[in-house]
């Protein structure tokens, strides 16, 4: 029994497989409808029209992920807060316990997790737009 379960938990810990853990945070007070799908929100670096931060989306996954990959997850997330757009990814180590552990001192080359956060956005509409 000992070794079936040291075998499958070996396994799991070699896989290549990442686990995401995506969040929010809502922190406008107006009402944004939710988007129909991921394609009716963008990713932009530079952002060229006038627009209100609605909130945060923050996607916990090991670094070595593609960044497209991050990226439709964000969206998908932005578009149930009803954003128009991800802006300003940035990065950090996170906190909590993936952050506290420290694997390359017990695995040598190990995959570290990160966090990926993004503004999500809603463009400002003109009166009588």
């Amino acid at each position: 029994m000992f070794r079936t379960v040291f075998l499958v938990a070996t396994m799991f810990l070699l896989s290549s497989c990442s686990f995401y853990k995506v969040d929010s945070d809502l922190t406008s007070t107006q009402f944004h409808p939710s988007k129909g799908s991921t394609s009716e929100v963008t990713y932009l670096e530079v952002v060229s029209q006038p627009y209100d931060v609605i909130g945060t989306v923050t996607v916990n996954a090991e670094r070595n992920q593609r960044l497209n990959d991050v990226i439709e997850r964000m969206k998908r997330e932005a578009a149930g807060m009803g954003g128009d757009a991800i802006t300003n990814i940035r990065t950090n180590a996170g906190t909590g316990k993936w952050a506290k552990i420290k694997p390359k001192k017990l695995f040598g080359n190990a995959n570290v997790r990160t966090n990926f956060i993004a503004d999500v956005i809603a463009y400002k509409t003109t009166p009588g737009a």
